[in-house]
C-alpha cells in the first residue's frame, strides 16, 4: 500500500474537469484507488466519489493505492496533483 498526502494547488480547486481526467488516469490501473479529505473516503476510480470531496485550493488530501501496479499509479496520479492539474 502506497499513501501520499498532497495539497491542492490550483486556484479552482477539484473540480470537474480534473476530476474527470484523476478517474480516467486511474482507471488504467488495476489496483484500487482511494482519497481521503476530512475523513471522508472515496473511490478515486467513481467521478461521482471525487466531485463529492468539493476539494478546494489549499485542501490536503491523503491518496491511497494498494494493488499490483500501485507504484505506477501512484506517480502518475501524484505527479498530477503536483502539477495543479495542468492548470498552473
Amino acid at each position: 500500500m502506497i499513501e501520499n498526502k498532497i495539497k491542492i494547488i490550483n486556484n479552482a480547486g477539484l473540480h470537474t474537469r480534473p476530476a474527470a481526467t484523476i478517474v480516467k488516469l486511474a482507471a488504467k490501473y488495476k489496483c484500487d484507488f482511494y482519497i481521503n479529505k476530512d475523513g471522508l473516503n472515496v473511490n478515486g476510480k467513481s467521478i461521482i466519489g471525487v466531485m463529492t470531496l468539493a476539494a478546494e485550493k489549499g485542501s490536503e488530501v491523503t491518496l491511497t493505492f494498494e494493488g499490483e501496479d500501485e507504484k505506477e499509479a501512484s506517480q502518475e496520479i501524484v505527479d498530477y496533483f503536483k502539477r495543479g492539474f495542468d492548470e498552473l
